[in-house]
């Protein structure tokens, strides 16, 4: 069990420390309009990348969560035992926590970084309404997660089916997150993810510490029934 769970610390540190670490620090490199700035297509990659490089290297030791959200997922699809939801989600946590911290360290290495908590995105955080990047409401951000949080348990599950190609899962499992980032960053800067969530919440502090909620709450309800629903839907036996 320790070894998965220090897997799941580091896919998550991993995901984290790529996907947020694109967005604080390569996003918009140079300012805007600047060649060398990766943007919303960028960070979206960045996102799926972490996921499908993560999930080679540690899915055959602890599966490859990575994910709150998608541990209950995999719960709900019946591919998980309930008694290893708490130590999992816990692994995932501090992981992403470690990851915001090392970003943070590496952002402050610029003598004119800062963090607004009033900014929409603010160090990678998800938000609503005014830290919304598109200024959406919180029934919107709510929709957004669920929705997607749900497909996105549909792609895992059917692709680690037994059924499927074998050897491919990562591909499909890290373009579906790239994909989501790419309708859902100016939504709510896209968590589907609540360890990423709490990872930079953590350190950006203000608006979307109070906001959190919403990230836990939403994709988690999401990876439910994304779970549920393929195990209908397939009449899974895994």
């Amino acid at each position: 069990m320790l070894k998965r769970l220090t897997a799941e610390f580091l896919g998550t540190f991993w995901l984290v420390l790529g996907g947020c670490g694109s967005a604080v620090l390569a996003a918009n490199f140079g300012g805007d309009g600047n060649p060398l700035g990766i943007g919303l297509l960028g960070v979206s990659l960045a996102f799926g990348l972490t996921v499908l490089t993560g999930a080679y290297a540690l899915g055959h030791i602890s599966g490859g969560h990575f994910n709150p959200a998608v541990s209950f997922g995999l719960w709900a699809g019946g591919r998980f035992p309930a008694k290893e939801l708490v130590p999992y989600i816990v692994a995932q946590v501090i992981g992403a926590i470690a990851a915001g911290f090392i970003l943070f360290q590496i952002a402050s290495g610029r003598p004119d970084f800062a963090i607004d908590p009033a900014a929409a995105g603010a160090f990678a955080t998800n938000g609503y309404d005014a830290l919304s990047p598109g200024g959406y409401s919180a029934a919107a951000a709510f929709l957004c997660e669920v929705v997607m949080t749900a497909f996105f348990l549909v792609v895992i599950l059917g692709a680690t089916h037994k059924n499927a190609p074998a050897g491919f899962a990562p591909i499909a499992i890290g373009l579906g997150l790239t994909l989501i980032h790419l309708v859902s960053i100016p939504v709510t800067n896209t968590s589907v993810n609540p360890a990423r969530s709490t990872g930079v919440a953590l350190f950006a502090g203000g608006g979307a510490v109070e906001q959190l909620w919403l990230f836990w709450l939403a994709p988690i309800l999401g990876g439910l029934i994304g779970g549920f629903l393929y195990k209908w839907l397939g009449n899974d036996r895994h």
